[in-house]
């Protein structure tokens, strides 16, 4: 009985992993660019040479932002991003990241229907930050 349980967790955690997976690197219509920037060393380039034209949003809820973040990153919870549309300018670069890329990937679905084109789901976050660090508020 534990056995079956236990490979039951198993296979979910597993089928959680390979769905959180494919959206990584999921792009807009006008997005391709920021391919650039899906491996963590690319990304690190960006943090350090910001540009203007690029953001990074971390769609995560903001107890989990302000404990640990991708410096240069913008919070935009998942669950308040509708309300925030004016902030984020439809001409931007967007590099949606999350937990595992599931809730990045939620919220660009919004935004593709409310008409962003340029965006890209990095993925989790815990790929940049387990070879950079990541800082905190």
């Amino acid at each position: 009985m534990k056995v079956q349980r236990y490979l039951s967790a198993i296979y979910i955690l597993i089928v959680v992993a390979l769905i959180a997976g494919c959206y990584e690197g999921y792009v807009g219509n006008e997005g391709a660019m920021l391919k650039e920037y899906l491996e963590p060393a690319k990304l690190k380039e960006l943090v350090n040479n910001p540009r203007a034209d690029i953001w990074i949003i971390d769609v995560r809820p903001e107890s989990a932002f302000k404990k640990a973040h991708i410096p240069s990153a913008k919070n935009f919870p998942s669950g308040r991003i509708m309300e925030r549309l004016s902030e984020l300018p439809k001409t931007q670069y967007l590099i949606v990241t999350c937990e595992t890329g599931g809730r990045a990937q939620m919220v660009i679905k919004r935004l593709e229907k409310a008409g962003y084109t340029r965006f890209m789901n990095w993925g989790a976050n815990s790929r940049y930050f387990n070879v950079y660090g990541s800082i905190s508020e």
